[in-house]
């Protein structure tokens, strides 16, 4: 009978997690990229299985073991009807129709709740109803259901790492959903295949000596306990992504990785110590003993990671100033995070039995108490998941955040070392130790982020960190005094002050070729190059809406220090409105036309790209156009060449310089006229002041330019939002721009550049 349930519920993990990954992207859309919005699709989910907890421990002890296995696979079958039917619920209804319909945070929860209640709440039953059906001995009780248990984690991390390093990526959202939906159809049948056994299995009665039930402490207690438990491991985990998007930069693969190694250490711990009960009668030592020691570790782990990233061999391999996607930086990266999140998670993990030991004294109430702990972890999990993310991110930083987690781990060990007396307690007094002195000698926030970003002695550096992210520029000063080097974002120099050609011309091109470019729109501010060049004319208003907020009050700070800058004129000069925000989110909501609407450059293999390179995106786009409006967006691939062309009915490929101009009218471009343009008096001056280098703009178009009119051939868009196929890019190899336009030339046949 185990070896069959334990089959099903490692597939139902594997399924779930595929499952989240998805509806999480799905639900972005409708709720924004941001991460309050974020926190909220996370929060509605984890309410759901908290709903579902509830409800199973209410449940699950009024039925007999073969009803309540049913009640498993029925709630299996539940999950994988609602993962076919959820892309036209959550996607074509909820994200796509409602985008833009509610803005206030608790209308989007609630509707975010609304479309993951039932998928989520009969997830988050199914383990006090598969409890219930394996109850049939007080003495292995615990072991199962951690064994169980842990298995499901261990099918959540495989299936966390398979989705997003293979399935995803190679599948898309949808078929990835299908998949899902089939394994959860083979686990419900899988387990009921042992319904007729499970018929004659006598119902438990109730345990004939109460007092032996708080033996080792109350349900409530540990259900305090198990709260605060599930507080710090989430916490740990968004700490994690944090510092290892720093490591090894943000893209599709960072997040799957953190959370499949956390997941196969988790339920790797919860295995080992389920075959520990054996030979454990009072499980409170271990509980506290496992959970203090992982963050001990965790936080050790992570200090000795930040103080050898600078030195070799790592500090070739992980620079900061270089791209870390690919190659051996990829490699790099992947080790590192499973050393630095893989020991603390098997630690923490092997707590979850440790309290099924505590709890499950009463066959009566097994899935009662399994519910009860399971919505506890839940509770935990979301405080930890939200808090930390809204606000101890944003009040404390991430230095700040280590350290409320270390005061936290002391708590919990000084409580055990209170109850159980403070002799004969030397792991636990050595562990309560330790996390004093983190509380004092973790470096704080600053010390954090001028490591990490390559800061040497002398140089001077702009940064800033809240909830949304990390910013920073470090200054490395032309001989002139002005601002000179690379600005991070997330970890990753996307451009430099004084600013980068590409950006100045993605800004500039489109308010010169425009006769009256009036409102312009940029979606991203970045080093600030783009909306800089963007007020390149003066009868110009620009607004920009950045997604990181620090990118913000970093650019204020340069501009601070350096008066006369372009710096600190975006932020003095009435022309410029910079604000913290989603663009997509903002062009959803808002019925408002523009002349130009502009896309700062961005990598397509970062995470989240997909969202400004879709076809569904640029559709929204052309939508928020003024008759003769133009959009204007950098070329980074041939998949966004060929997308862009099939949604805007005249297209423009300018090269070298792979930019990319679309419109619903003819575009008024001439090369010679966009030349003056360029060498107006005007034009050179702001220009100058942004770069005062770089001159030669004709240089970034002298290459014949690629059209598409309304009666070019055009295909399907290979980029969507359920399947934003170079944002997967191991997955989905991607075939630059230059590489793109030499093939479309060699297939016109008279060498007009009228093209593909």
């Amino acid at each position: 009978m185990m070896s069959r349930l334990a089959v099903a519920f490692f597939a139902t993990g594997f399924a779930a997690l595929l499952c989240q990954i998805v509806w999480q992207r799905m639900l972005g859309i409708f709720a924004g990229s941001d991460t309050v919005s974020a926190a909220l699709v996370v929060g509605a989910f984890l309410a759901g299985l908290g709903l579902g907890s509830i409800i199973g421990a209410k449940v699950a002890d009024r039925l007999s073991p073969a009803r309540a296995l049913a009640g498993f696979a029925l709630a299996e079958i539940g999950v994988g009807v609602f993962a076919l039917l959820s892309k036209p619920f959550l996607y074509d209804w909820l994200a796509t129709d409602m985008a833009g319909v509610v803005d206030a945070a608790p209308a989007i929860f609630a509707l975010c709740f609304a479309g993951l209640v039932l998928p989520t709440t009969l997830m988050g039953a199914s383990l006090p109803l598969l409890a219930r059906a394996v109850a049939t001995s007080r003495e292995s009780i615990a072991e199962r259901i951690g064994t169980l248990y842990g298995l499901n984690t261990l099918g959540a991390g495989i299936g966390a790492l398979l989705g997003g390093w293979l399935l995803v990526g190679h599948l898309g959202f949808v078929t990835t959903l299908w998949l899902a939906a089939g394994l959860e159809f083979f686990a419900a049948a899988l387990s009921l295949t042992l319904l007729r056994q499970l018929s004659a299995t006598p119902a438990p009665v109730a345990a004939a000596e109460k007092q032996d039930d708080a033996r080792y402490g109350g349900l409530p207690l540990w259900c305090l306990l198990v709260f605060l438990s599930g507080y710090v491991i989430v916490a740990l985990e968004i700490v994690w992504v944090r510092f290892m998007g720093q490591v090894g930069q943000y893209h599709a693969y960072l997040f799957p990785t953190v959370l499949g190694i956390f997941l196969l250490a988790d339920g790797a711990g919860m295995a080992l110590a389920s075959r520990l009960l054996r030979r454990i009668e009072d499980p409170r030592p271990a509980f506290f003993i496992t959970q203090s020691a992982g963050f001990v570790i965790a936080t050790l782990l992570l200090v000795g990671l930040w103080f050898v990233l600078p030195h070799q061999p790592l500090a070739d391999v992980m620079t900061v100033d270089g791209n870390r996607m690919h190659g051996s930086a990829l490699l790099t990266t992947i080790g590192l995070t499973l050393l630095v999140v893989g020991p603390p998670s098997f630690l923490i993990g092997m707590t979850f039995p440790f309290v099924q030991r505590a709890v499950q004294r009463d066959l009566s109430s097994v899935g009662a108490r399994v519910g009860w702990v399971q919505l506890a972890n839940i509770a935990g999990n979301a405080a930890g998941s939200i808090l930390t993310g809204l606000v101890t991110f944003h009040l404390l930083g991430m230095a700040g955040t280590l350290k409320l987690l270390a005061v936290l781990s002391l708590l919990l060990v000084l409580f055990w070392i209170w109850r159980a007396g403070w002799t004969k307690r030397p792991a636990e007094l050595a562990l309560a130790a330790a996390c004093a002195v983190l509380v004092f000698a973790l470096p704080g926030n600053a010390a954090w982020w001028t490591r990490l970003h390559g800061e040497r002695p002398g140089q001077p550096a702009a940064w800033a960190e809240d909830r949304s992210g990390i910013a920073y520029f470090r200054d490395e000063r032309a001989d002139d005094g002005r601002a000179d080097g690379p600005f991070f974002i997330q970890g990753f120099s996307q451009g430099r002050i004084p600013f980068l050609p590409i950006h100045q011309f993605l800004g500039a091109v489109g308010p010169l070729m425009h006769p009256n470019p009036r409102d312009v729109l940029v979606i991203g501010v970045g080093s600030g190059g783009t909306p800089w060049a963007a007020g390149i004319r003066p009868e110009s208003r620009v607004r920009a809406v950045e997604l990181v907020g620090p990118v913000l009050a970093a650019l204020e700070e340069v501009g601070r220090r350096h008066p006369g800058s372009p710096m600190e004129q975006l932020f003095r000069d009435p022309r410029w409105h910079l604000e913290y925000g989603d663009g997509r989110r903002t062009l959803a909501r808002e019925d408002r036309r523009y002349d130009i609407i502009e896309a700062d450059a961005i990598l397509p293999e970062s995470s989240h790209s997909g969202l400004l390179y879709s076809a569904e995106f640029l559709e929204q786009v052309r939508e928020r156009l003024a008759p003769g409006g133009l959009y204007v967006q950098w070329a980074p691939s041939q998949r966004s060449v060929e997308t862009f062309a099939s949604v805007f009915p005249h297209t423009l490929l300018l090269m070298p310089v792979a930019v990319l101009v679309g419109s619903n009218e003819p575009i008024p471009f001439d090369p010679a006229r966009l030349a003056r343009a360029f060498e107006t008096e005007t034009a050179r001056e702001h220009l100058r002041r942004g770069n005062p280098a770089f001159a030669d703009w004709t240089a970034l178009y002298a290459a014949p330019a690629l059209v598409w009119g309304p009666d070019a051939p055009r295909g399907e868009p290979p980029l969507s939002d359920v399947f934003p196929r170079d944002e997967f890019y191991l997955n989905n190899p991607v075939v630059t721009t230059d590489v793109f336009a030499r093939r479309a030339r060699r297939v016109v046949a008279d060498g007009s550049p009228t093209g593909p």
